[in-house]
């Protein structure tokens, strides 16, 4: 079938009178269409052939090529091929050996080689010649070459390949000089071999040294891409195989041909469930991979069945990695029953890396495992390398007055190579290995040729010869360059090197803390960093000062040599953790430089134990006074990792737009918590991703929710949450949600999806509901979710604050206790917040700065930190915390300069409030305050339980305060005033209310509270707190905890006449003309107030701000303004003329309520008073004297509601903390006498009297987690201000349990509007 072009007449439909005229036309030419259509069209091509395709006939030839009848373009050539088998012993081999040529035009398809020069072909030190008959292939590209591996010898070392072109008797020359055999080198039976120069030849054969072998070698290496290969067998029951696996690589160019997996590197049993298989193969540019086809020819008996899981392919010399998942059985008798499958690579699983390098390393023996680091400028290095891949090679190489060649792929490391580090682990039956030099060979970047670095050692590598050290650092001595020339001969050039580094002499000296138990007999290794390189890692052996090493108290010293350091900044120690007492107290480590007599002091004061502190064996510390990045030993960046973008979790490319111009958008943090449904399978391994959406199209990058190591996927009915940074999109439209899964079994129920952004105060809850799975629903294993259609949750808005800790520099100043802290603002203050240790913050000395997100509170009044004691260090000397505010930049101090410890320190306290410093000026002062309690004169008044108070002001509140020390020895009793002093307390400025508590305890805890007086020495003020209630189980309402209101803010009269400020910002339209306002408020309107605009006091001037005041009856809160333009003196209005109005702020005296209206809008000139604009509140500011006033006692009705699932009841104790504008109510027990709470799905009612909390914000439902059953599935919780009869619904739906969801017993809940 073929397209053709038809030409078609147009046939004239018209019939009018002019036909007699288009019938002339018509003669003259017609009007034809040309129209495409499908149709069959036969083409015949005859391959004529004329010969024998026989064993017995003619060449014995089964394959042929033919050419079209009359095709003279291309011709039949005759290729001569020549097979050299190597001399080493065993090289020969029995097995049948097939070859497919490649050139530009096509390749010859593979051929068996049958006959040969020699009756028996491969055999050691033979040449076997071949001839090929194929149509031309023009220049020859490559040559793949395999055997069957049939016969009982069929390892065969294959030395090289030459084939002669006879059509212009041009020689091709095809080095190998690698074994092709299950048990040797990669256990590879096939070889992609590529022509190298002749010249690289004729220096082989004219040499008496066996260089060509390294020549060669490297040559097919580096112009080769090797694969690793790993293959991960399912977790299934008989998911294991013993059939033969194979595989091919499919690239854009070519693909590899059948690979057979025959020789695992990590098991000698392949295949085996849920085991994970290396192979490694090598191909000559088959392009990037595209997909790879997996499969078994199904012997093995009953075993032939597998579940493959997934294959990774890596290339280190392309720097990618490739995940192909497949997640299905390749069994006749499972799944579709195929035991072949292409997989295609899931492109969220790829990464990307630096590419490696190829080298050639000669080395001169020993049975342990040698290994090899170089080294570039500015310390650039590669991973430590094996340069054996097993015992055999080990036992193989390295003998004495050897050289042994290894080809090695490592990353590049520059031009120069600095250094290398070379030794061995000391195994082996003869480890001992005495290293005459060592020379590094690699391609010249640009032209044809190598270059060889010589590093001379000529000393032991022993333990029981020389110094006993087992590695070496060498420099080089010269390098030789040889280079094609032009000419096609090799050009050699040798070059000593001059600006080598200098080896230096370390002498490192260990002290051992003055601490029970803190001497180790591990073995204790160390690694030192320098802006030049490091050590590597050297054990500490031979201590030069104790027999018995790092013994408790002492100092051990050791001399280590090494080449060059630099400027050392960093060391990494650790130990093995083997004999009895392995736990260490390592005091601090001091490393002097003997050739610049620099000495660098590491100090350290930190367990390296199993059992104390972190648990951690290995520590990361820097030089005393390092002020540069600090990394820790988790903190490893997959700085080199890159996940490919524009392509989704389905691995369908999107269509992106390209944005014209990539605005770089500020990094905000995004909170999210997701809840896998309860189903069976409705858990996922796979990795999860947010992508969050903004208006035109921003977005952030791929935001990765990784779990914790010790997890090992999403399970079911499990609730996580991670905190991740990305791009600040402004207003969110959508949210995307998938995972990298692409197998079947990849399956991910989503029950529920929380995006919060704690910068901008806002929460979505999307109830998801769906699977995100490719066998599932519709297939799809990500989702786009529109906010719309979440439900949106007014949350704290926050602020990002740069906080700097400062340890003090004394001794033992470090601490791994928990720190709290809690900061407190002129707007409010935060809850108590942990600051993570995070492996080695808060040692000694150091400075750690780390961002956290705070309530927006500011200005910054003081700071409360505490810390628990808990820890094997529980001590901490505290230096001074710095905070920034990231968006104003402003900076607060903090300074304590003491201990927080239980046992050190001239206070002994583990609790410290600090005053903040803005700009050198002290924002609280210290004072002393003095607290009167008086009993009521009643019956039982008095109580012999423990009490205790929190004062509460401007500048936040006192903490917790024990009511303990007093001149009468029995407190509390009935018409008694009792006296206490707090000295040294940070003042609280006016105060509003006291919390005040007792423990029930004592004999008689019942007590009746008449008032408590409250002095502040320094305001000279004092201020009372009436309550005549009782604080009793059985009296009153049953409450021991009351909220006392300060009885000194009641004498302000608010019904009187007050004064408003109003401050007016004019934006770029100014005006000559006059203005007026009218205030709205809850009680009132006010009178029209104009404000004029003179010659003399010029107002509304562009871009100024000005300010007015006057009186009016009080107005409440103010809700919206009035806004007019208007004539001087009544003119009449000529033209359009406008006055734009930025801000008005309105602030009303008596309290000090700010109100803020942002209008932004042009407000024309106009006489009529009905022309106005009218803006409404956009932001109110409370003071606090405003909110001191409303703190008037009001009862709610707390009403809590159980779900409706099994044992969703519990039998432990219920709290909740309510929070609201004007501060939060304290953690009040829910009790009732006689009563079952929290049943299933039953609805419990309780009564709390507090002081009014404004407009309710939060609460924290939590509990103590006792009795038989503690598990409490929540439904909601409902809160009613009795007083204003306002209901407030804070929704929950999770479980309160240890064992199920996040495992958290409080859950902090927010309001449902």
């Amino acid at each position: 079938m073929a397209m053709v072009q038809v030409e078609v007449k147009k046939p004239d439909t018209k019939k009018d009178k002019k036909k007699d005229k288009k019938k002339k036309k018509k003669e003259e030419e017609e009007e034809v269409e040309i129209v495409e259509e499908l149709q069959e069209v036969v083409e015949t091509f005859s391959f004529p052939c004329g010969r024998w395709l026989a064993r017995d006939e003619e060449d014995g030839e089964l394959v042929v090529e033919l050419l079209t009848e009359g095709n003279e373009d291309l011709e039949v050539s005759s290729y001569e091929v020549h097979v050299f088998t190597g001399t080493m012993w065993g090289a020969a081999t029995d097995a049948d050996v097939y070859v497919n040529i490649y050139g530009e035009i096509g390749d010859t398809g593979e051929r068996r080689l049958r006959k040969a020069n020699n009756l028996n072909k491969y055999e050691k030190g033979h040449e076997d010649i071949f001839n090929i008959t194929a149509v031309d292939l023009g220049t020859l590209k490559k040559l793949r070459i395999r055997h069957d591996n049939s016969q009982a010898s069929a390892g065969w070392f294959l030395d090289r390949v030459e084939i002669v072109d006879n059509k212009d008797d041009t020689t091709y020359f095809f080095p190998c000089k690698r074994w092709l055999a299950v048990d040797e080198d990669d256990g590879q039976l096939a070889r992609e071999l590529v022509p190298v120069d002749e010249a690289f030849m004729k220096k082989g054969d004219d040499s008496d040294d066996e260089d060509s072998e390294t020549t060669l070698g490297l040559e097919q290496k580096a112009m080769s891409t090797t694969y690793t290969m790993r293959i991960k067998t399912g977790d299934k029951k008989y998911g294991g195989t013993d059939a033969n696996i194979f595989m091919i690589l499919y690239g854009t160019k070519d693909d590899t041909g059948i690979i057979n997996l025959k020789a695992s590197k990590t098991h000698k049993n392949k295949f085996e469930r849920a085991m994970v298989d290396e192979f490694i193969v090598e191909a000559v540019d088959i392009g990037p991979l595209k997909k790879l086809r997996v499969g078994h020819d199904n012997c093995g008996g009953g075993s032939a069945g597998w579940f493959l899981d997934w294959v990774e392919i890596d290339a280190p010399s392309l720097g990618l990695k490739l995940h192909f998942p497949c997640g299905r059985w390749l069994d006749k008798g499972e799944d579709d029953g195929a035991i072949v499958r292409d997989l295609f690579p899931n492109s969220l699983q790829t990464e990307l890396y630096t590419p490696f390098s190829t080298s050639d390393v000669f080395a001169a023996g020993t049975d342990a495992d040698v290994f090899i680091v170089l080294y570039g400028r500015d310390a650039v290095c590669t991973q430590q390398k094996s340069l054996c891949v097993n015992k055999r090679e080990r036992r193989m190489y390295f003998e004495r007055e050897a050289e042994d060649m290894f080809i090695v792929e490592l990353e590049d490391v520059g031009d120069v190579i600095e250094k290398i580090r070379i030794g061995h682990d000391n195994r082996g039956i003869n480890p001992g290995w005495h290293l005459d030099s060592v020379e590094i060979r690699r391609l010249l970047r640009k032209g044809k040729g190598s270059e060889t670095v010589i590093f001379p050692c000529e000393c032991w590598l022993a333990k029981s010869e020389d110094d006993g050290e087992t590695v070496r650092e060498l420099v080089p001595s010269d390098i030789i360059t040889e280079k094609l020339s032009r000419d096609g001969s090799l050009k050699f050039t040798e070059v000593e090197v001059d600006d080598a580094l200098e080896t230096h002499t370390y002498d490192v000296s260990v002290m051992t803390g003055d601490e029970y138990g803190g001497g180790t007999d591990a073995n204790v290794f160390l690694t030192i960093y320098g802006d030049q390189g490091d050590t590597g890692e050297r054990k500490l052996r031979k201590s030069e000062t104790n027999g018995n090493k790092f013994e408790r108290g002492s100092v051990d010293k050791f001399t280590i040599e090494a080449v060059d350091l630099g400027q050392v900044f960093r060391i990494k120690i650790r130990h093995d953790n083997s004999m009895m007492s392995a736990d260490w107290y390592l005091d601090q480590v001091e490393v002097v430089d003997v050739d610049t007599e620099e000495a660098y002091l590491f100090l350290c004061e930190r367990w390296l134990s199993r059992k104390r502190e972190d648990r951690r064996i290995d520590r990361v510390f820097y030089v005393k006074g390092y002020e540069g990045v600090r990394e820790s030993l988790n903190s490893k960046k997959k700085s080199s990792v890159v996940t490919v973008k524009s392509v989704d979790s389905n691995m369908n490319k999107k269509s992106k737009k390209k944005k014209e111009e990539e605005v770089e958008l500020p990094i905000i943090p995004y909170h999210f918590t997701i809840c896998t449904g309860p189903e069976r399978d409705a858990s996922t391994t796979s990795r999860a991703y947010v992508i969050i959406i903004g208006a035109n199209h921003t977005q952030t990058e791929r935001l990765w929710l990784d779990l914790p190591d010790e997890r090992q996927g999403f399970e079911a009915d499990s609730l996580e949450s991670f905190q991740s940074h990305g791009s600040d999109v402004g207003e969110i439209k959508k949210v995307e949600l998938g995972h990298d899964g692409a197998t079947p079994e990849s399956c991910w129920l989503v029950d529920e999806l929380s995006v919060a952004v704690p910068t901008k105060g806002v929460k979505y809850v999307f109830a998801c509901k769906c699977w995100l799975a490719k066998d599932r629903g519709d297939g799809l294993t990500s989702r786009v979710f529109n906010v719309l259609d979440a439900e949106a949750i007014c949350i704290s808005q926050q602020v990002i604050y740069e906080v700097t800790v400062v340890t003090g520099d004394v001794q033992n100043a470090g601490t791994d206790t928990q720190i709290f802290m809690s900061v407190f603002g002129s707007n409010g203050s935060t809850e108590e917040m942990l600051l993570q240790k995070n492996e080695d913050r808060f040692e000694r000395g150091q400075e750690d700065t780390f961002n956290m997100e705070i309530d927006d509170i500011a200005p910054l009044r003081k700071m409360r930190l505490r810390i628990d004691g808990s820890g094997s260090r529980p001590d901490w000397f505290l230096d001074q915390v710095i905070m920034r505010n990231l968006t104003t930049e402003e900076v607060s101090s903090f300074t304590y300069e003491e201990w927080l410890s239980r046992t050190r320190g001239p206070k002994r306290t583990m609790l410290c409030e600090m005053a903040a410093v803005v700009d050198e000026e002290l924002m609280v002062e210290l004072t002393t305050y003095t607290v009167q309690v008086k009993t009521s004169d009643s019956a039982g008044a008095g109580t012999d339980a423990n009490v205790w108070i929190i004062v509460f002001g401007e500048n936040g509140d006192t903490g917790t305060q024990a009511l303990k020390e007093c001149s009468k020895s029995n407190k509390f009793e009935r018409k008694q005033l009792d006296t206490f002093r707090f000295s040294e307390i940070l003042s609280m400025g006016e105060l509003s209310k006291i919390r005040v508590w007792h423990d029930n305890s004592g004999p008689a805890p019942g007590w009746h509270l008449e008032y408590i007086d409250v002095k502040d020495e320094i305001l000279d003020k004092t201020f009372r707190f009436p309550c005549d209630r009782w604080l009793a189980k059985n009296d009153d309402d049953g409450q021991i905890m009351r909220e006392l209101a300060c009885a000194n803010n009641d004498f302000l009269d608010l019904n009187e006449k007050t004064k408003y400020d109003i401050c007016i910002t004019t934006g770029d339209t100014e005006t000559k003309e006059n203005a007026w306002i009218v205030l709205e408020g809850r009680k009132g309107r006010s009178k029209e107030f104009v404000m004029e605009n003179s010659s003399k006091k010029k107002r509304f001037l562009r871009g100024n701000a000005d300010r007015f005041d006057f009186s009016s009856k009080n107005l409440g809160d103010i809700a919206g303004i009035c806004l007019g333009h208007t004539p001087k003196d009544g003119k009449k209005v000529k033209g359009e003329v406008f006055w734009k109005v930025e801000e008005v702020v309105v602030t009303e005296r008596e309290l000090g309520n700010k109100y803020i209206f942002t209008c932004n809008a042009l407000i024309p000139l106009s006489p009529k008073r009905d022309d106005f604009l009218t803006v409404e509140c956009s932001k109110a500011i409370e003071s606090f004297a405003s909110k001191a006033r409303s703190l008037v006692p009001v009862k709610y009705e707390i009403i809590v509601v159980t779900g409706d699932e099994k044992g969703a009841g519990t039998d432990a104790n219920g709290f909740i903390t309510i929070y609201g504008t004007n501060g939060d109510s304290g953690q009040r027990p829910l009790r009732q006498k006689f009563r079952n709470l929290f049943e299933r799905e039953q609805t419990d009612r309780f009564l709390l009297e507090m002081l009014d909390m404004g407009e309710l914000q939060k609460v924290r439902v939590e509990h103590d987690n006792a009795g038989t059953n503690p598990s409490w599935l929540l439904d909601r919780v409902e809160v009613t201000n009795t007083a204003n009869g306002v209901t407030t619904i804070f929704l929950c739906g999770k479980w309160l349990d240890t064992k199920r969801a996040d495992g958290l017993i409080a859950r902090v809940l927010y309001p449902k509007y």
